[in-house]
């Protein structure tokens, strides 16, 4: 059964993989030398030029997400899994899958945020 807490975490998930692709990607290819690389995977994929050109409303849209994911898992802490013992198991992993996944999600979102609008600044 996918709740309202996994449809936004979901989308945290998703919002942070395309500010790393937006903006850690490429920035990651240029550093170490492989523009190349960067020019062909934005010739294959040209939506990353559009996902550049947004990074603003896409950091916006990605910082309200994991905003909604952490303050959905602080209001779900202590909600009782249920009694039975195999689903009470199945609760409690997917507790775990759920808290590694907003914690990659953060820190690809990190990423990204350091990448877009403060690493330039460093010159």
């Amino acid at each position: 059964m996918v709740t309202k807490h996994h449809f936004i975490s979901t989308l945290a998930l998703f919002g942070s993989v395309s500010t790393l692709f937006c903006c850690a990607l490429p920035a990651l290819f240029v550093s170490i030398g492989a523009g190349a690389v960067l020019i062909g995977l934005v010739s294959a994929v040209p939506q990353l030029v559009w996902l550049s050109e947004h990074k603003v409303g896409l950091f916006i849209f990605s910082g309200c997400m994991l905003t909604l994911s952490a303050i959905s898992r602080y209001l779900t802490r202590n909600a009782p899994c249920p009694i039975d013992a195999a689903k009470a198991k199945a609760c409690k992993r997917l507790r775990r899958i759920s808290f590694g996944v907003f914690c990659f999600s953060l820190a690809m979102y990190i990423t990204g945020f350091f990448f877009a609008f403060i690493a330039h600044h460093l010159e």
